[in-house]
């Protein structure tokens, strides 16, 4: 995930792959998600915002950004068994 970004940031496992989802489901999962995560996955996932503006946007660093955003796809990979 470090390489996608160019931050240093790296997890021990890689980002779970959420392309089989549909977008109404992906809508649906990150509804689901915790306060802290869902303003995240919702300006990178579902409106395609740049990691600076959703990092400006909610004033957090961008590496906390990549965490907030492999937390959420981590918790929506699971609730949908990916």
């Amino acid at each position: 995930m470090a390489n996608e970004f160019d931050l240093d940031v790296t997890f021990e496992e890689s980002d779970p792959d959420l392309s089989s989802l549909s977008a109404s489901e992906l809508i649906e999962e990150v509804a689901k998600l915790p306060d802290a995560l869902r303003p995240v996955a919702e300006g990178l996932l579902l409106e395609n915002r740049t990691m600076s503006d959703v990092s400006q946007a909610l004033g957090i660093r961008q590496a906390e950004l990549v965490t907030r955003l492999h937390r959420a796809k981590k918790i929506i990979a699971a609730s949908r068994g990916l």
